[in-house]
């Protein structure tokens, strides 16, 4: 993919491709966006972007620097991801001790023009993590282009974000979204009135995990905000005070989630009191 495959958000694409035309690319960027968006692969879409040697500032899918991005074989992009801090535990995060190799790496020489650098769930970084960042962020090396991606920058701390330029990715609203289909069929049994039995048979297809939970409630709100704001033709089916109710309920159970309640008997308590 290229960035102009990012239809749902032409014209945050337009303005970053602009930007990296005219050479005004800055060190270290946030893209911010609920989970029901690779944020991951526009972070890779936006770098080839800046690398193509083709199609600057939109990123051919041909020439060299694009395809190692697409491939994940560049050698001068370091990627981070959160990590469990144990085989039983349920929450992840950012490591330290990845922010620290990851430093050590951001100041090797780059084999190509840049180092470049996506740090995933960054909002997951610890404050140790974070302002041991910091260095990286006041003194990076010439060239160097850092991502960091999150679902809430607010977890940032100000000195982060004040060194970074912020985006926020909407991605795919529409059957293009396959994170969504959980979601959708989800609200539409709710919405038909489906027996109690009938919900958790989807509950159970549709998520496995923790993280399925955490991804079926963005789904979720997501959907019932596009029908407060009448982006989609169910709205109609609900007064705009329900809509808010509901998207109250996911807020609810998402909080539980975090509290580390059981996942499927926070998402059940949600689909009774959304049914009721």
């Amino acid at each position: 993919m290229s960035l102009n495959n990012w239809k749902s958000d032409e014209k945050l694409v337009n303005r970053i491709s602009q930007s990296i035309k005219a050479g005004n690319i800055s060190h270290a960027y946030i893209f911010e966006g609920d989970s029901c968006v690779d944020k991951e692969a526009f972070a890779v879409d936006f770098l080839k972007a800046v690398c193509c040697e083709e199609a600057v500032g939109i990123g051919c899918d041909s020439c060299a620097s694009c395809r190692k991005l697409e491939h994940g074989n560049c050698e001068d992009l370091y990627i981070v991801r959160a990590e469990a801090s144990s085989a039983k535990a349920q929450i992840k995060s950012v490591r330290d001790e990845a922010i620290s190799k990851l430093q050590q790496n951001l100041a090797k020489k780059p084999i190509g023009k840049r180092s470049m650098a996506i740090i995933c769930d960054a909002d997951t970084m610890t404050v140790r993590a974070q302002n041991r960042f910091l260095k990286t962020l006041e003194e990076p090396a010439p060239g160097t282009v850092i991502v960091l991606l999150s679902e809430n920058r607010e977890n940032l701390l100000d000195t982060i974000k004040s060194r970074c330029i912020s985006y926020r990715i909407n991605g795919d609203d529409g059957g293009g979204n396959s994170k969504l289909l959980g979601a959708e069929s989800l609200v539409d049994a709710l919405i038909e009135g489906d027996k109690f039995f009938n919900l958790k048979k989807l509950l159970s297809h549709h998520v496995k995990k923790r993280e399925d939970a955490f991804l079926l409630l963005d789904g979720m709100e997501r959907i019932y905000r596009n029908m407060l704001l009448e982006k989609d033709e169910r709205s109609r089916l609900f007064r705009p005070e329900n809509l808010i109710e509901n998207i109250m309920l996911i807020e609810e159970a998402r909080r539980d989630l975090m509290a580390n309640v059981n996942y499927m008997n926070a998402l059940k308590n949600m689909m009774l009191k959304i049914g009721d």
